[in-house]
């Protein structure tokens, strides 16, 4: 698969980024700081979240995946024993161990620089096994290729989820609100 390139930085999110969160999570977003990673398809599939909700509630999953097409293709690679052959790899495996450990470091540093979780485990079951894969490939779009191996392994071996297009309907208003603030941040396009 054509992974979906990382963005240079992460964006604000826009009125029309907000109802796709909706929309994708059939809930109201908590926590959203910003749009970590567009799919090619131009929506939000990766959002960063801030480590503790409004009620000062920790939220130690800084990168949440959000488009329910990945998640579902996710969900599968969990039922098929994913992380259960990554997690027994980690215990055989020094170099895979170490870069997995320098991934959960780096996972942290990223919360940390928003704000400290003293005590706080990073997310996905870093740095000593795979919890959850979703926190994984997140990481990976988030961050780009190379930082998580484990998410970078898992996010090879999922199909094109955006190739049918968005994961959610906008109205007209909406989508064009998405486009031009798209436009205006030059993230417009496939290529994001």
């Amino acid at each position: 698969m054509d992974t979906p390139p990382p963005q240079t930085e992460s964006a604000p999110p826009t009125e029309a980024d907000v109802a796709a969160f909706r929309e994708q999570l059939g809930r109201p977003p908590r926590g959203l700081r910003a749009i970590a990673h567009r799919c090619p398809c131009g929506e939000p599939d990766v959002v960063e979240t801030a480590p503790r909700l409004e009620d000062g509630t920790p939220f130690p999953t800084t990168y949440y995946l959000t488009c329910p097409r990945a998640a579902s293709a996710i969900g599968t690679l969990e039922a098929d024993g994913v992380m259960r052959e990554m997690t027994a790899r980690l215990a055989e495996d020094p170099e895979l161990a170490a870069a997995y450990r320098a991934a959960h470091e780096d996972y942290v540093a990223r919360r940390d620089a928003i704000a400290v979780l003293p005590g706080f485990p990073s997310a996905g079951g870093m740095p000593d096994r795979v919890k959850c894969l979703h926190v994984l490939v997140a990481h990976s779009l988030a961050a780009g290729p190379g930082v998580n191996p484990l998410g970078d392994e898992a996010l090879a071996m999922l199909p094109e989820w955006w190739r049918k297009g968005p994961c959610v309907a906008r109205t007209e208003c909406a989508a064009g609100t998405a486009d031009a603030d798209r436009t205006a941040t030059g993230a417009e396009g496939a290529g994001r």
